[in-house]
C-alpha cells in the first residue's frame, strides 16, 4: 500500500504532525490512523473472501488477468522493445562476430581478400558547388 513512501517521507510526516497536532495529541492521532488502516484492510480482505466464496471456480479465471495487470507496474518499455526486436538474440548487433570470423554479422560470408581502398574524392575548388541529389532533398 505504501510502497512508494520512503523513510524520509515518513519522517517528514511525523515531524509535520508533531508541529500541527502537538506532542499531546500526536500519539492519539497515530493510533486512530492505525485503526483506520486496519479497518480498511479488513474490509478489503472480507470483500475478497466473499467474492471468492460466491464465484467459486470462476474467481480463478478473473484473478489471472488481474495478476497480469499487476505485472504491468514493473513494465520496462526499453526491455520489451529489445526483446521484441531481437527475439532473444544474445548478440543482436553482431559485435562478437567482428573478431575475424568467417561470417559477417548480417549472416553473409566474410570476404577472404581485403578490398581495394577507395580513392579519396578530390577536394572542391574555391567557388565550386558540392554535388547535390535532388531526390534526397
Amino acid at each position: 500500500m505504501f510502497e512508494s513512501v520512503g523513510w524520509g517521507e515518513i519522517l517528514v510526516l511525523i515531524v509535520a504532525g508533531l508541529f500541527i497536532l502537538g506532542p499531546e495529541r500526536l500519539p492519539e492521532a497515530a493510533a486512530w490512523l492505525g485503526r483506520s488502516v486496519r479497518k480498511v484492510r479488513d474490509f478489503a480482505t472480507g470483500a475478497r473472501q466473499q467474492l471468492k466464496e460466491e464465484m467459486g471456480s470462476d474467481f480463478e479465471q478473473f484473478q489471472k488477468p488481474l495478476e497480469d495487470l499487476r505485472q504491468l507496474r514493473n513494465f520496462d518499455p526499453r526491455r520489451a522493445v529489445t526483446q521484441h526486436l531481437f527475439d532473444g538474440d544474445p548478440d543482436p548487433l553482431g559485435i562478437n562476430g567482428l573478431s575475424g570470423g568467417s561470417v559477417k554479422p548480417n549472416g553473409y560470408p566474410a570476404a577472404t581478400t581485403t578490398p581495394a581502398a577507395k580513392p579519396e574524392p578530390e577536394p572542391l575548388k574555391p567557388g565550386e558547388k558540392p554535388p547535390t541529389d535532388p531526390d534526397a532533398t
